[in-house]
């Protein structure tokens, strides 16, 4: 028996004396839903290859696994044993039944866990026919503390190797730039600044386009209205100026985003951004305007995803036809993703990624921006950085934002820092930024500075009246001047039907007018179960909407029904996230109705229509979670936190939902403080290697 097996890793029998013990409670974490039945599926299939291995090895490779749902690309053993209880999805994430469970709860992964040491479990882990530590066959993978699933360890390792390619070709390209032409076309791109913004020390908008411009990968974050999409578009100007200048052949740029929500928000504001360049002084004005793309589409559909595998049409061996590829919401994309997106570059290409490093991570494994802006706010940029950035831009970066050695990802990275969206006397604003210090205290002295764009609502778990109210539009924000509530968009919908008859493209001005008015409210939630949850709310929303008069059933297809895309359907050019409104159309020649779904086109402003029976994947959604809602924004945003603490209400959860709201944000809490300071407490800490860093852990 090992070193530290005790309870209930008693002797079975069986080829390893505790296999039997350790498979018993893997069984009886799958019945509770605190491990999933894919978890359980590696362990048999490990068991099976090697029936001799360590007990211990079995249950890191399932908890390896399990971490795979929750976030993380791998399994960290030494926090694990810090804190076993985050190995798990505990309840109330997973809810434990007798049925399935049995008389008593499974033991805890810390009974489990008791007394092992670090050095114990690392030992059960030599064991090179399942374990191994670099390329090979192995289906599992060691790098000192932490343990991957093969696959999720070469991801890893092709985003770090084909990031750092592409920083070495950096410093070749930068010593190959026009200089004196760099530094006038940026000159003319960033115009001197009115006096109040001659007032902020440094143009970080006009450095983040100098230091991306000269290399093949940037990265550009910042919080909501600070500019990522005006800089970008000047970024593109000066890239397209200098080639035209040079060659006379305009770059191949494509701009992608993960969903196709984010696609049309970015298509909508690149749009208005290039409007607004400022390109009358150059030569080649109108060429360079013409030269930046419009259309955005999903990194789904530009890799060519192939239904039912997880292949794309373009990789290594059939790369993408671009010069720059730029990506929006680059927090979404996932660990898989992004080697996907490398893999499938020109070498000689550029990838810049634009992003809120503090918005919650993807839901699939790994946190690919948040590791690669890790050190963003603190700059780290050489001598040799500033004293170029002071030839080509002459801003002059002071000491706060150098560091003797900065790494060479560093230099590619830039924060902007000042917010055009939320002023100084904006309560979003100064909320988001208290959430993301972590400073409570300041979270609730702002409800009572009484901004009027921000509101709270505590709810008692026998009144919902506030919440009800709100959502059907009887609560007004009044100083925000701000219709909430879906009455909203149902009012719009009644008011402004085409008669009978009319033309399709009348049917599209009205669609287009109902989906911008249900964007003006959206209630979001941190979790999917319970009666704060999307489930439950969903059906409540339903139920008063119904009982206000404002929506004919609650059940089945009905007009003015709002739906979730929950899984991509390439045939009917859905993806997961779009958002649809049920609408009536009415025949002119024999009055007959019928139902179709409108969905925003996937680019421009016209409409997809859809009929109801072919959408085999969506979901009613009066409410959304956080996730689902990101690289959306909403006039008036609601934030609906569960009446428990929950693992998954964290900071970065809150950020995100107070950030989808531009004109107003309430935030709806059961009737006790420490929900809400818990979640502010709690980070967002997804496991695996430092990519393209310079480091190791």
């Amino acid at each position: 028996m090992m070193p530290g097996a005790t309870g209930p890793w008693r002797s079975t029998g069986v080829t390893h004396p505790e296999a039997g013990a350790l498979r018993e409670i893997l069984l009886r974490w799958t019945g509770a839903g605190w491990l999933r039945p894919l978890d359980l599926a590696v362990a048999d299939f490990l068991w099976r290859e090697a029936p001799a291995a360590s007990p211990w090895l079995i249950l890191a490779a399932t908890l390896a696994s399990h971490q795979l749902g929750r976030g993380h690309a791998c399994l960290d053993l030494g926090i694990t044993l810090e804190d076993p209880t985050l190995a798990l999805s505990l309840p109330p994430e997973g809810v434990w039944r007798q049925e399935d469970g049995g008389l008593e709860p499974p033991p805890l992964p810390g009974a489990v866990l008791g007394g092992v040491s670090l050095e114990t479990w690392l030992a059960a882990l030599d064991y090179p026919e399942l374990v191994g530590t670099g390329p090979g066959y192995s289906p599992l993978v060691r790098v000192g503390p932490r343990l991957y699933l093969r696959r999720y360890w070469q991801y890893e390792q092709s985003v770090r190797e084909g990031i750092e390619r592409r920083l070495r070709q950096g410093e070749s390209r930068s010593r190959d730039l026009p200089v004196a032409e760099f530094r006038r076309t940026l000159d003319l791109l960033f115009p001197p600044a009115s006096p109040e913004a001659a007032a902020i020390p440094l143009d970080w908008q006009k450095i983040a386009c100098a230091l991306t411009a000269r290399g093949a990968f940037g990265i550009i974050t910042g919080g909501p209205g600070t500019g990522k999409t005006t800089t970008v578009v000047r970024l593109l100007a000066l890239l397209q100026s200098l080639a035209l200048a040079g060659t006379a052949r305009p770059l191949r740029i494509r701009l992608a985003a993960p969903t196709g929500k984010a696609a049309a928000r970015l298509n909508q504001s690149i749009a208005k951004a290039i409007d607004r360049l400022p390109l009358d002084r150059l030569e080649l004005g109108d060429a360079i305007r013409a030269a930046i793309p419009h259309q955005v589409t999903t990194l789904h559909r530009l890799l060519g995803s192939r239904p039912d595998t997880r292949h794309f049409r373009h990789d290594a061996r059939h790369p993408l036809a671009l010069d720059v590829l730029v990506i929006d919401e680059a927090s979404m994309i996932d660990l898989e993703l992004m080697a996907a997106v490398l893999a499938a570059l020109p070498a000689r290409s550029r990838l810049i990624l634009l992003g809120d490093k503090d918005q919650l991570a993807s839901v699939e494994a790994g946190a690919v921006l948040g590791n690669l802006c890790r050190r963003a706010e603190a700059g780290g940029y050489t001598a040799a950085t500033g004293d170029w950035l002071r030839e080509v831009t002459g801003e002059d970066l002071p000491a706060e934002w150098r560091a003797e050695r900065g790494a060479p990802l560093d230099q590619a990275v830039v924060m902007l820092r000042q917010s055009h969206r939320f002023s100084a006397a904006s309560g979003i604003g100064q909320l988001a930024r208290a959430v993301n210090a972590g400073a409570t205290r300041r979270v609730h002295a702002l409800w009572r500075e009484e901004f009027p764009d921000i509101a709270r609502l505590s709810l008692t778990a026998d009144d919902d009246g506030p919440l009800q109210r709100l959502v059907i539009g009887q609560a007004v924000q009044a100083e925000a001047a701000l219709t909430t509530g879906y009455s909203h968009y149902l009012h719009s919908l009644a008011e402004h039907r085409p008669i009978p008859g009319a033309k399709p493209a009348d049917y599209d001005v009205w669609a287009r007018g109902v989906l911008q008015a249900h964007a003006r409210f959206q209630l979001l939630c941190a979790v999917r179960r319970g009666p704060w949850g999307v489930e439950g709310l969903n059906q409540a929303v339903a139920r008063w909407l119904h009982a206000a008069g404002l929506i004919p059933r609650t059940e089945g297809w009905y007009e003015g029904r709002p739906v979730l895309v929950t899984r991509n359907d390439y045939g009917l050019g859905l993806m997961n996230g779009d958002i649809g409104i049920t609408l009536r159309l009415t025949d002119g020649r024999d009055g007959s109705e019928r139902l179709r779904v409108a969905f925003p086109a996937a680019a421009g402003e016209g409409i997809h229509w859809v009929l109801p029976s072919r959408l085999q994947a969506v979901e009613t959604v009066y409410a959304l979670t956080v996730h689902k809602s990101q690289g959306s924004e909403f006039t008036h945003a609601a934030l609906v936190l569960p009446d428990r603490p929950n693992p998954v209400l964290t900071r970065e959860l809150l950020y995100t939902g107070i950030t989808r709201a531009s004109q107003a944000f309430t935030l709806v809490t059961p009737d006790q403080r420490d929900v809400l300071d818990i979640g502010i407490r709690r980070r967002v800490l997804r496991h695996g290697g430092v990519l393209a860093s310079g480091e190791d852990d």
